[in-house]
């Protein structure tokens, strides 16, 4: 068991005889040519021989069971052992023994007595031809194996063309089986195209032919092969044909997608909007764009080779420095080169473009660079635009002067230089008197006219070192760095103001003109800007203050005003957000019955330590930094609040609430009142706006939609202080207007003044031609009552009733009643 593997691998010859004696004999003889088995015959030499399948059959011919003759009939009738060679050995030596061995399958004949070294020679040759016949049987199964598994078709053809094999197995190459083609003649089973190809090469003189060709299969499935033909000849005779073909389907469509790609990049490329120029890695141009062809001034076909330095004259647009391509670094760097800034290209007929660009190295499979490409575009228009846009952005649109953004950059710059060198700074603010009457009688268009005039009147007057700005509608603010003394700072002022006192000539008017000018001074009054720009502006207010057509500087005064003025921001500020505005009421009295019919909310507003600060200062403050809606919003809600308490208290009385003319014309206005009644709960006919003549009058169509809408609400409009505003009286007739407030001064007055007498009484008979309901202000004397009383005025408030009161003492008041 040992030797199990070289035993199995031994060939094995089966000695068949019935004779003990022959049997030693030959195994004995034999036994180092192959692995000797032995059998008395009969239906144990068939088993042995199927189980073990030696590769010669020593045989003999005369046994008692089953003669030679029949076993062997039986070994070739059974596919397993068939093919085993069967050596006939024999006493009869007679020709018709052999003849007969040979009828019944066998392949040798072994007389009796045996001659040893014949048998041993003949047994020798057939167990070389058996391996030679394995061998062959082997070489024929890894041809086989090999040919089916090639991706390819393989065949032989005859000289009459009829197939002597082929690897078709499953039919895949021409639609039939396999059985169906060997033998048949090449017009029956090769696709027609490629059977007239094959005829017409046959006509030439060569061996060799190699061409494409396409066909369907049955399910209409296109398949294109690479055809390869070698001629057999005998002498100059055609004796046969090898057939390859080999499926090159997969190419070809990568090939038609390739291609297809190709050019939906080309389309592409040259449809974009950006120049592209593809390079070797050499640098070299391989493609160019037309929108390359267009900025570069080179024809794609002159530029093909050339390198990208030649075609692309690129620059610094301000030095003028000539660098590196970005393509260039991209292949050296061997990674992407960012949009250079500020980068110029010239084209060959000398037109300069502004270009942002960016390069990138292209790499194959392996990461190798082939090359690289830039795509850049033309940006001039967009670096204009951002110059012009950047220009805008710093000057006035109309005179063309720095605006404010760029004024503070220049006045924080003189003043960190001043602070350097010891040096002073001044800063003129030029406000032109009474603009807004011109703008009013001449239109905007004359008025802005005049503006360019005395822009340009002031540029002739000041040094290159000053920068003059417009900051304002009618306002100009002149800088003056390098100022040693506050001398020249008179002189350029006064001259100024004197200037412009020369009249101004447009289409054929003239118009005299004057200024007030605010002067603040760095380091003496001012330490940044934006606290110049303050003295400056209150300086020039105090000039006006002083008659016009001057100049002042910022003084002590002023500053005590600014920081008062600061203060009383700070605690309106407080105040609002704490909601620690206290309302007053002062009532309305019907003047026949002398009863108390209403009242007017009045906002009051006191310090920390307890002192009123009077509404003529903190209300008009309000309205100019922006906190009018909410102190209007404060104040509306906090009586709506109080004359829903006296509704629900059983007093009928109205209540009055003063409008800023700001605060009416908030879009959001009619929705601050209607919230306000849905919040308190006050039914809309007690609520009663009071709006000045002013606010009604500044934009007439908006001040009506305003108007009806809070008319349609339910609750009244008063006009408050009727006849000191714009005293048309055409509105009237137009607005939802139902009552009207005579001014507490045409009160006051008339009995020292015949005018105002006239005029209230001028009021009492317009309101009642009208309708509408009247409200004397100011009642303080027992004159002026009766006065109204006579005049039949329905309505009275002032001192001679009550002040203004706090809730408590208002309420008090009520119970007295």
């Amino acid at each position: 068991m040992l030797f199990n593997n070289d035993v199995e691998s031994r060939q094995k010859i089966l000695v068949v005889d019935d004779d003990p004696t022959n049997l030693h004999l030959l195994k004995t003889a034999l036994s180092d040519l192959a692995l000797i088995l032995c059998s008395s015959g009969g239906l144990d030499a068939l088993e042995l021989a199927s189980r073990e399948q030696p590769s010669i059959i020593l045989l003999d011919i005369e046994m008692p069971e089953m003669n030679g003759f029949e076993i062997c009939t039986k070994l070739k009738n059974n596919p397993k052992t068939c093919n085993i060679a069967v050596i006939f050995v024999t006493a009869h030596n007679e020709s018709t023994f052999e003849y007969k061995s040979l009828e019944h399958g066998g392949i040798d004949f072994i007389g009796k007595p045996i001659d040893i070294s014949l048998c041993r020679l003949r047994v020798k040759n057939h167990l070389t031809l058996k391996q030679h016949e394995a061998a062959l049987i082997e070489a024929k199964k890894d041809m086989q194996a090999l040919v089916n598994q090639v991706p390819a078709y393989i065949s032989y053809w005859s000289e009459d063309l009829n197939n002597l094999f082929n690897n078709d197995y499953n039919g895949k190459w021409l639609n039939l089986p396999h059985t169906a083609t060997v033998t048949k003649h090449a017009s029956e089973i090769l696709p027609a195209n490629l059977y007239f190809a094959i005829m017409e090469r046959l006509e030439l003189d060569q061996l060799h032919h190699e061409f494409e060709i396409k066909f369907a299969n049955n399910l209409h499935q296109i398949t294109y092969a690479q055809v390869h033909l070698t001629m057999a000849k005998s002498g100059t005779k055609f004796a046969g044909l090898l057939l390859t073909m080999t499926d090159i389907s997969s190419i070809k469509q990568a090939k038609k997608q390739l291609n297809v790609e190709n050019n939906r990049l080309r389309i592409m490329l040259n449809s974009i909007g950006d120049a592209v120029i593809a390079t070797d890695k050499l640098a070299q141009i391989t493609f160019m764009n037309p929108i390359a062809e267009r900025l570069t001034g080179w024809v794609n076909r002159d530029a093909m080779g050339l390198h990208i330095d030649e075609v692309m004259n690129l620059c610094d647009a301000s030095t003028k420095y000539k660098g590196q391509n970005p393509v260039t670094i991209a292949l050296k760097e061997k990674r992407t080169v960012g949009m250079a800034l500020n980068c110029q290209l010239t084209s060959q007929d000398g037109t300069v473009y502004r270009v942002e660009d960016s390069a990138s190295p292209i790499k194959d499979d392996e990461g190798n660079i082939t090359g690289a490409i830039i795509v850049f575009h033309d940006c001039s228009e967009s670096v204009a635009m951002a110059v012009k846009m950047s220009h805008l952005a710093n000057h006035d649109q109309l005179t063309d002067l720095p605006n404010r953004i760029l004024l503070h950059d220049r006045v924080t710059h003189a003043c960190n230089v001043a602070r350097a060198h010891n040096k002073l700074v001044a800063l003129l603010l030029i406000d032109i008197d009474h603009f807004k009457y011109v703008n009013d009688s001449f239109g905007h268009a004359h008025g802005d006219l005049i503006i360019k005039l005395v822009a340009k009147r002031l540029q002739s007057l000041i040094d290159p070192n000053a920068t003059l700005a417009r900051v304002g509608g009618d306002e100009f603010v002149l800088l003056l760095p390098h100022i040693k003394s506050a001398s020249q700072i008179d002189t350029i002022a006064n001259d100024i103001v004197q200037s412009t006192r020369t009249p101004f000539r447009i289409k054929g008017n003239e118009h005299t003109l004057s200024v007030s000018i605010g002067i603040s001074i760095f380091p003496t009054d001012a330490t940044r800007c934006e606290e110049m720009m303050t003295h400056a502006d209150a300086s020039m207010y105090r000039a006006k203050d002083l008659g016009r057509n001057r100049f002042c500087y910022f003084s002590q005064e002023l500053e005590n005003q600014l920081v008062k003025r600061n203060l009383l921001i700070t605690q309106l500020r407080t105040a609002i957000d704490t909601e620690a505005i206290e309302v007053y009421f002062q009532p309305k009295l019907d003047l026949q019955t002398m009863e108390i019919v209403g009242a007017e909310a009045l906002a009051r507003l006191s310090t920390p330590d307890g002192q009123m600060i009077s509404p003529l200062d903190f209300i008009p403050l309000a309205e100019e930094v922006g906190f009018i809606h909410e102190l209007g919003k404060i104040i509306l809600l906090k009586s709506c609040a109080v004359a829903k308490r006296w509704n629900d208290e059983g007093h009928d009385l109205r209540i009055a609430v003063n409008i800023a003319a700001k605060q009416f014309t908030n879009p959001n206005f009619c929705e601050t009142v209607t919230n306000a009644l849905e919040l308190t709960g006050l039914r809309s006919k007690y609520l009663e706006l009071e709006v000045t003549e002013s606010a009604l009058m500044h934009d007439f169509d908006e001040a009506l939609s305003i108007l009806n809408t809070l008319s349609s609400i339910g609750l009244t409009i008063a006009i408050d202080d009727f006849g000191t505003g714009y005293s048309s009286l055409s509105y009237l007739k137009y607005f939802p207007v139902n009552t009207l407030k005579i001014d507490q001064s045409f009160v006051k007055d008339m009995f020292v003044d015949e005018q105002s007498l006239d005029i209230v009484k001028a009021v009492v008979n317009l309101g009642k031609s009208l309708n509408l309901t009247l409200v004397a202000e100011g009642i303080e004397s027992q004159q002026q009552l009766e006065q109204l009383q006579s005049l039949t005025c329905e309505q009275g408030q002032g001192y001679l009733f009550s002040k203004p009161l706090l809730l408590e003492q208002f309420n008090l008041l009520l119970q007295k009643q």
